[in-house]
């Protein structure tokens, strides 16, 4: 075989790797308080979650945006249609205690909403994925979700409660049944 061959087979094999890491994933619904549901599949934590729904229409500072306190209890809906691919840094904190990339010491969002999730990240102070933090995190991520038309009836309708409601979850039920 030549070489050319070889890579050829490589990289069929990986993209087999991948399209069975994407099939597996869990299928998960974003269901708002008007009853609007959005399909999408779930990364991080496999657990359902209430909160109100939010965006954010910021191009980057994802791990910022996640550890700001004035989003506790939300579902954060980004806007920007990528998300993940720069992974989440280790913390480091200054000589006066204050994290260099984190606004608190944990995430406070209470779900995540993205267009498209990268779980393979690239940059120079990446320790970890996006969907490794949120799962350390007890944090539910949901991706595949048409972000534009959630922010239009956000931006319409105002803010408003929704749910994360992930397959064959446990706590799915109890989820479901929260006013």
């Amino acid at each position: 075989q030549t070489r050319l061959g070889k890579s050829d087979t490589h990289t069929e094999k990986l993209k087999q790797v991948q399209w069975m890491i994407n099939t597996s994933t869990k299928k998960g619904c974003l269901i708002l308080q008007n009853g609007q549901c959005f399909e999408g599949n779930i990364f991080g934590a496999e657990s359902s979650t209430a909160g109100e729904v939010v965006f954010s229409t910021g191009m980057v500072g994802y791990p910022e945006s996640l550890t700001d306190p004035s989003f506790r209890g939300q579902i954060l809906t980004f806007t920007y249609p990528l998300i993940g691919n720069y992974g989440v840094p280790a913390e480091k904190k200054d000589e006066f205690g204050v994290s260099n990339f984190f606004e608190s010491a944990r995430i406070h969002a209470r779900g995540v909403v993205v267009s498209e999730y990268s779980e393979n990240y690239s940059h120079w102070n990446a320790k970890k994925s996006l969907g490794q933090w949120l799962k350390e995190e007890n944090i539910t991520g949901i991706t595949g979700i048409d972000t534009r038309a959630l922010t239009q009836i956000l931006r319409e309708k105002g803010c408003m409660l929704g749910k994360i409601i992930v397959e064959n979850a446990a706590n799915a039920e109890s989820v479901k049944n929260k006013e």
